[in-house]
């Protein structure tokens, strides 16, 4: 999938339209997946960030507040990671969403799930703006882009509410 090659104003001023969603990979959490023990709620089992992680999610949120954009809703998978990027983005209240938990480990979820986030942007209110942390397979089978941690790709719903069109790219 093609991508418009913007300069970061642009993609700003992009955001800032109506109808204009952003999905992020989680900041840097260093490692691959999880490890055999993970426990989803048992953040002791699982990869989490680490302190450049955190910094790297604490100063995305203020870059995208200091560039006006009013996110309406942040929605994280259940992973800590995840959880903990969206607070530190210092956005607005977040809300767990499972739709949107890495099926790295089980791809048999992979279609529902991404079903499932598609219908959730598709009866948002133009005037309503998401965020979504997720992770980078979530990402991928959404719009085909292999994010970096920490990127915020910005898509739309296409006219048929069944395709995500890709807007642009923020990179951390």
């Amino acid at each position: 999938m093609s991508f418009p090659a913007l300069a970061s104003d642009e993609a700003w001023e992009i955001w800032n339209s109506e109808g204009v969603h952003a999905l992020m990979r989680h900041a840097i959490a260093p490692g691959t997946g999880d490890p055999a023990n993970f426990t989803l709620g048992d953040c002791t089992t699982q990869r989490n960030l680490n302190e450049t992680g955190r910094e790297q999610a604490r100063s995305t949120g203020t870059v995208i507040r200091d560039n006006g954009i009013q996110i309406t809703s942040v929605l994280t998978s259940q992973w800590c990671r995840c959880v903990e990027t969206a607070e530190l983005l210092d956005l607005g209240p977040v809300r767990e969403e499972p739709a949107l938990n890495s099926f790295f480990r089980d791809r048999s979820t992979e279609a529902t799930q991404t079903r499932q986030i598609k219908q959730q942007l598709s009866s948002l209110p133009a005037t309503e703006k998401a965020l979504l942390v997720t992770h980078q397979v979530n990402i991928t089978a959404l719009t085909g882009i292999y994010p970096r941690s920490g990127e915020i790709i910005l898509v739309q719903m296409a006219d048929d509410a069944a395709e995500l069109k890709v807007l642009a790219r923020l990179m951390p």
